[in-house]
């Protein structure tokens, strides 16, 4: 509940302890505040409507000392009430039950005329007709006030009795009061809904338009392959597969992200992994195999960032570690500590001369992960294996600040 309504849920307590009679008792005016401040910390606890709506006619019926109370939910489209919730009635009223939303209910009465109706004798009432169900439990007095809600009337209060004492004007001020409780839950349940819908709105937004981009890019690297397939020089088709690779790997990303509720982080191992079976279908020399920890969830953009330089070592080791024959790229995704993952790139291929430092080289690949391994505040290390060599990236899980 907002403070707003926090304030206004105290004034109601307020005001319904100015009204209570001394003449009624002073045991059951305190009772009755008892009764809405309960019902005021059970809102501020944001229980479920159905429960406060429970907890409101159990406790308003304990509060004015009678056997009946039903809340009735306006169904405006049939013009009646249903009794939503109830305590006393007989099995087949609560849930169940409607009656009329016109005048000719005591309800209805209130709802139309705008104000609580008090009627101690309904045998003998003439501003409305008494409702069967009333009649059926031995009904001979009632009271009603309106129950708001987001704005406008959710629906009615009714308490009831079938003993002789009457309700006094000061009843009002405590049943209004429990109404008021009930009706800003309902208020905020309501607008929490709206939210909800809303957010569910636009996640399935986000996610059409993460597949949208992602089939966009998947063309543009479709069309890339295609280009490269034409091509007369060989060069220049290497060169516009190795771009299609990279357009796939944004693209991967966003297929990542339209099928997760999070657009904002995504797991780097997930990701990795999906970006290396792909790559394993279009380096055909090459075996592409994953060892990965899942659960190592960082923001989107560094993960696009970390995908890309696997992707250029992949294609380097497919490139010089491979030339003539085919050999495994082992790929491996892992936590190393708190605050830092580790990428790794190994092949088991022809290793580098000892006088050579990939590092150094000005290829467009090694100049993109220079670039990216920068950007991530990155380290990278290179280890000659027997065979092969592997890259080792230690990226941190966040960005500085």
């Amino acid at each position: 509940m907002s403070a707003p309504s926090q304030r206004r849920s105290e004034k109601v307590q307020s005001k319904a302890a100015e009204g209570c009679d001394p003449a009624r008792g002073l045991q059951q005016c305190i009772r009755q505040q008892e009764i809405l401040a309960e019902l005021g910390v059970t809102a501020l606890q944001r229980a479920s409507l159905d429960q406060l709506l429970d907890d409101t006619v159990r406790l308003t019926a304990q509060g004015l000392e009678t056997e009946f109370c039903k809340v009735l939910e306006l169904l405006p489209s049939e013009n009646t009430f249903r009794v939503r919730a109830g305590v006393g009635w007989s099995p087949g009223v609560v849930g169940v039950a409607k009656i009329s939303a016109n005048l000719d209910s005591p309800a209805g009465y209130a709802l139309r005329c705008g104000k609580p109706v008090i009627s101690n004798h309904l045998e003998s009432e003439t501003r409305f007709k008494t409702p069967e169900i009333l009649h059926r439990h031995g009904v001979r007095r009632a009271m009603n006030v309106i129950l708001q809600g987001d704005g406008k009337p959710f629906g009615v209060l009714e308490v009831a009795s079938r003993s002789q004492t009457e309700f006094v004007e000061q009843d009002i001020a405590f049943l209004q009061g429990a109404a008021n409780i009930l009706g800003m839950a309902i208020e905020r349940e309501r607008e929490e809904r709206k939210l909800r819908a809303a957010l569910a709105r636009n996640e399935a937004l986000l996610k059409e338009m993460n597949h949208r981009v992602k089939n966009s890019l998947s063309i543009v690297g479709g069309m890339l392959r295609l280009q490269a397939n034409d091509a007369d020089d060989g060069q220049v088709a290497e060169l516009l597969n190795k771009a299609s690779h990279r357009v796939d790997a944004i693209a991967k990303a966003h297929d990542q992200l339209s099928q997760g509720s999070d657009v904002e982080r995504m797991d780097i191992g997930k990701y990795i992994e999906a970006l290396c079976h792909d790559l394993d279908e279009s380096v055909a020399q090459c075996d592409v195999r994953t060892e990965i920890d899942e659960g190592i969830v960082i923001p989107t953009d560094r993960a696009v960032s970390t995908a890309l330089i696997v992707n250029e070592l992949i294609a380097n080791a497919a490139k010089y570690a491979y030339e003539n024959h085919s050999g495994v790229i082992a790929v491996k995704v892992a936590r190393a500590d708190e605050n830092n993952f580790i990428v790794s790139v190994r092949d088991e291929g022809a290793g580098m001369p000892d006088d050579i430092d990939p590092r150094d080289r000005k290829g467009l690949g090694m100049r993109i992960i220079s670039s990216f391994t920068r950007q991530l505040n990155a380290t990278i290390e290179i280890k000659r294996r027997n065979p092969g060599a592997e890259f080792i990236v230690s990226i941190p899980l966040q960005g500085s600040s």
